[in-house]
């Protein structure tokens, strides 16, 4: 999965992608290093980000949905926790409804999902982006988290969203410590007796700058040798922001595995 943020303020990318031009080219470029899905988000998760209202995360998402469905018929993911937002960028071809919420932020979304019929990620976080990195805590983060999905499964099935259609996120990074994001890492092979494919995204995030003791760090290459562990671990969908670098590691570690 490769990420397109139409934000000015992502933690890695941030007004990278706005024009129109530039946009375009990285999907191309993504596309052409072996992207399998282009996810696109309007509405910056990163630590203390502030929400934006509709209205803009309208005029982010819905252009860049528009122009890559006209161009190509790669799945497109929205990520998004406003199902207003949702509801619309299926409309203009999206495929995947990406909630870091759950949907547990809109009340709304549910609807959007059940009536649209699209694959759904279900994403674990601790709070919110505003507060989620304050004092991240818990007793067991694996069995936590576990917990919550099932809970989830449970929910959505209730409001007609079946299992089959859900992917689980573990949520690298939102509510989550070092030793935290390097636990579930660790024990991804648990999250599997939940019956639901996993995404893992873990692209350039902090907690590989405090891998390498360096906050500064070009955190690519620690991006992608992670990416290859996810392959040996069997993972459904890896979301990074350089498909290019990362894909040389995923066919490095696909390569040894088949051997």
């Amino acid at each position: 999965m490769g990420i397109l943020n139409v934000t000015p303020d992502s933690f890695s990318d941030g007004g990278s992608f706005v024009s129109k031009g530039e946009m375009i080219k990285h999907v191309r470029q993504m596309i052409s290093a072996g992207a399998d899905i282009i996810d696109v988000g309007g509405e910056s998760s990163r630590p203390f980000a502030n929400p934006v209202s509709l209205e803009e995360e309208l005029n982010r998402v819905l252009p860049a949905i528009e122009t890559i469905r006209s161009e190509y018929s790669i799945p497109i993911s929205i990520d998004t926790t406003k199902a207003d937002v949702a509801r619309l960028a299926v409309e203009a071809g999206a495929d995947i409804i990406n909630d870091i919420s759950a949907l547990r932020f809109d009340p709304e979304m549910a609807s959007v999902v059940k009536y649209s019929g699209c694959p759904l990620v279900v994403m674990h976080m601790q709070g919110t982006p505003g507060d989620m990195q304050v004092a991240p805590t818990y007793s067991d983060i694996v069995t936590e988290s576990i917990d919550f999905f099932k809970e989830r499964i449970s929910w959505l099935a209730v409001k007609g969203i079946p299992k089959n259609l859900l992917i689980l996120d573990p949520g690298i990074g939102f509510g989550k410590t070092l030793q935290h994001n390097l636990t579930i890492l660790n024990h991804l092979d648990a999250y599997r007796s939940l019956g639901c494919p996993l995404l893992v995204g873990h692209s350039r995030k902090s907690f590989i700058g405090k891998i390498l003791a360096d906050e500064t760090a070009d955190r690519e290459i620690g991006t992608a040798a992670i990416s290859s562990f996810l392959v040996y671990q069997h993972t459904a969908i890896i979301r990074v922001h350089d498909v290019a670098k990362n894909m040389q590691a995923i066919k490095a570690a696909q390569a040894i595995m088949a051997a």
